[in-house]
């Protein structure tokens, strides 16, 4: 009960709470912060070069990490830049904490300098937004704030700190550290999925999203190779199971196989695991539609809101990703077995091996290409764009995690979250795989990595243009081209003046030895990709073809 800032006390109950990295553009409003973190021995404090980048950064560290990422931005214009990473954590259930100081409390309400009602703003896009306007109460805030973006369906929590709060010495009692309740399986639900299972003559498994990790991978995977289960991945969730089981599926979202989609549609019974089921998922909720006529759901999520949200559930189980897989792994289902997981991997597998197209620079040949050369483990983080389906198509992804990619769509995450990636894991390799659109959109933390000797190896597929919409273009307005076309900076010489290693390719030929040199070396590494907006995507979608349709 010693007297403390607010600051020393926000930063104490930090270190409390596990927090070692914290991601940021500093503002005046926190500088009380900064200088309470000045002394903090366990926490680094990572200065980015804009604030949305400081917020994908922490979204990726949550996603690693399954605790909280924490970001710190100032009010205003830093809180709007940011409110791009929550709106991404909110989709992605992921834990993380914005912490955005603010106007002090006198100056409320007068339309201030940067001033912003934070709790509006922020309610509709997080779990929980709030403001401290007492400095004794920051443990009760940052406890229930660490508990709410980590327990049921992880997410957001934004909290406001007003800059004279901070200021204030006052005494309060420190809050131990949160740990989020566990939801253990209910054995009779255990049982009447058994049953269901039994009954069944075609189900299939959908899984990704709230509270996964590798050991949900590790036990689920048991269970789903003991009795044959094929096992299909939500959007984006690729790492969730391992690509080289014998009954991994392949991935939903965009650009699917077609014979998983008509697999999950003939399917009599679906189990759907910490997957929301959401549009991309599902394809606009028609894959799987809400009333699921002549098919039996099981879903199964750590958040009981969630169950039956949308759609008609057969059988809602609510239960921790972790304690879901470990019990039905330790199951004694013997009369269980399925030839279906079999099957459904030898489609995967046919669709995933890249076979020679006629582009100059054959994107799936590189993609292949690096597999061969880069260690299982790599982490391959990605932005939006049409770019990104040659690796959800071709790439193995490996342990948990591996997978650093925005369910929301949004573009710039590729850079930030390979930033945090690297950082988190210095050991393994981080691959930022970004188009030429996404990529200039946070490409400036190039320098942020350069200034935390961050191990990069970074791909810019640059067409001349914004890929996903010229492709809805040229469906709806064939040759109208309006707002998508693109005139790029030379990249590599750009990663030069960031102080990184860069090449150019441009024909398929050139791109293994070049990925070989780049290998070799630390630090940045920039390959500059030239490529023809002709092909559009890995399903085989092309600019002349759109047009004769």
């Amino acid at each position: 009960m010693t007297k403390r800032t607010g600051a020393q006390i926000l930063v104490d109950q930090l270190v409390i709470q596990g927090t070692d990295r914290i991601f940021t553009v500093p503002g005046e409003s926190f500088l009380s912060v900064l200088d309470a973190l000045h002394d903090c021995g366990t926490i680094q404090t990572v200065s980015t070069r804009q604030d949305g980048s400081a917020a994908f950064m922490a979204e990726a560290d949550g996603k690693m990490t399954g605790a909280p990422g924490i970001a710190f931005v100032t009010r205003g214009p830093g809180a709007t830049n940011a409110s791009i990473g929550v709106h991404t954590a909110m989709q992605d259930s992921t834990p993380m904490i914005l912490f955005v100081g603010d106007v002090a409390r006198d100056d409320r309400d007068r339309e201030g300098f940067q001033e912003v009602d934070f709790t509006a703003m922020f309610t509709p896009l997080a779990k929980w937004a709030a403001r401290i306007d007492n400095a004794a109460r920051i443990p009760e805030y940052i406890a229930r704030a660490f508990d709410t973006a980590s327990s049921g369906r992880p997410g957001p929590v934004v909290l406001a700190l007003p800059e004279d709060m901070l200021r204030d010495t006052v005494e309060a009692l420190d809050r131990p550290k949160v740990i989020a309740p566990a939801q253990p399986l209910c054995p009779d639900a255990m049982t009447t999925l058994t049953d269901m299972l039994r009954d069944a003559t075609d189900p299939i498994a959908i899984i990704g999203g709230a509270g996964w990790s590798a050991k949900a991978q590790h036990y689920f995977a048991q269970y789903a190779e003991r009795i044959g289960l094929p096992v299909a991945v939500a959007f984006r969730r690729q790492d969730n199971f391992p690509n080289e089981s014998p009954v991994y599926a392949g991935n939903l979202g965009y650009g699917p196989n077609p014979r998983l989609t008509q697999r999950i549609r003939d399917a009599d019974l679906v189990l759907a695991v910490g997957a929301r089921l959401g549009e991309a998922t599902t394809d606009g909720y028609s894959l799987i539609t809400p009333d699921h006529p002549d098919q039996i759901l099981v879903h199964v999520h750590p958040d009981p809101d969630e169950l039956n949200h949308v759609y008609r559930t057969d059988l809602p189980i609510c239960a921790e990703m972790d304690e879901f897989a470990e019990q039905v792994a330790l199951w004694e289902d013997d009369l269980l077995s399925f030839d279906a997981g079999k099957a459904a991997h030898d489609e995967y597998l046919a669709w995933s091996s890249p076979q020679p197209t006629t582009a100059k620079l054959d994107l799936g040949l590189c993609v292949a290409a690096m597999q061969e050369q880069l260690p299982a483990d790599a982490i391959i983080c990605n932005g939006a764009g049409n770019f990104s389906g040659w690796w959800h198509r071709y790439w193995k992804y490996g342990n948990f995690p591996s997978q650093l990619a925005p369910t929301s769509g949004a573009m710039g995450y590729g850079v930030p979250a390979s930033v945090a990636a690297a950082l988190r894991f210095p050991e393994r390799v981080s691959v930022v795989i970004a188009g030429d659109g996404d990529f200039m959109m946070n490409g400036q933390e190039l320098a942020t990595a350069i200034q935390y000797d961050a191990n990069l190896l970074v791909l810019v597929i640059d067409n001349g243009s914004f890929g996903t919409i010229r492709l809805h273009q040229e469906r709806e307005y064939p040759a109208r081209l309006s707002a998508t076309s693109l005139k790029n900076p030379d990249f590599a010489k750009l990663a030069e003046a960031y102080g990184g290693w860069s090449a150019t390719v441009e024909n398929t030929d050139e791109f293994a030895p070049v990925l070989t040199e780049a290998m070799q070396r630390k630090g940045l590494r920039l390959l500059h990709l030239k490529t023809d907006v002709e092909f559009l995507t890995a399903a085989g979608a092309t600019v002349s073809g759109l047009r004769k349709r």
